[in-house]
């Protein structure tokens, strides 16, 4: 019998599965440089976890998503990055990451910030409102796979940074 996903905030006690949860779910991935967990662990040092939420199920972490602070150069203020999201390879595709998204964005609306961003799959990331917005760029990134989403209906236009732990590598 299949129990309920809990979705809750991250704890002290969640670190090092989510860095194994994080390492599986990026592992085969051609398009990552396998440094999504160092990313989470920078951003977690540097206090810019915004929003940290795990997916358990039967008291196993099985996923895990990130909303860090972002700045962009037009000054528009209050939008965060969203990722990594990671969920383990036998848990992909159950609704688990679709999950986790869509509450980690209720509760950057409920903080009433302006919007998120986030470089991902045009496919999957298109279903929960994200698009390319023209004047919105992510310097060395491909606009076919980097996202926006307003909340308030301001579109910023400039250059999007992403919080420096992004550059973690190790």
């Amino acid at each position: 019998m299949n129990r309920k996903i809990v979705i809750r905030n991250e704890t002290d006690a969640d670190v090092s599965a989510i860095t194994e949860v994080t390492a599986a779910a990026f592992k085969t991935l051609e398009l990552s440089n396998h440094t999504e967990q160092f990313i989470i662990a920078a951003l977690r040092a540097a206090r810019a976890l915004t929003i940290s939420l795990v997916a358990e199920k039967d008291g196993r972490v099985i996923g895990h998503i990130a909303f860090s602070p972002l700045t962009i150069s037009d000054g528009t203020r209050n939008w965060y990055g969203l990722g990594p999201l990671s969920v383990l390879p036998e848990y992909q595709r159950q609704g688990i990451g679709k999950t986790l998204i869509q509450e980690g964005l209720s509760r950057l609306k409920a903080m009433h910030a302006g919007g998120c961003c986030l470089v991902g799959h045009p496919d999957y990331y298109r279903k929960f409102g994200f698009k390319n917005m023209p004047g919105l760029v992510l310097e060395g990134v491909p606009q076919e796979v980097f996202f926006a989403l307003s909340f308030d209906g301001h579109a910023p236009q400039g250059t999007v940074t992403f919080h420096d732990g992004f550059k973690a590598n190790c």
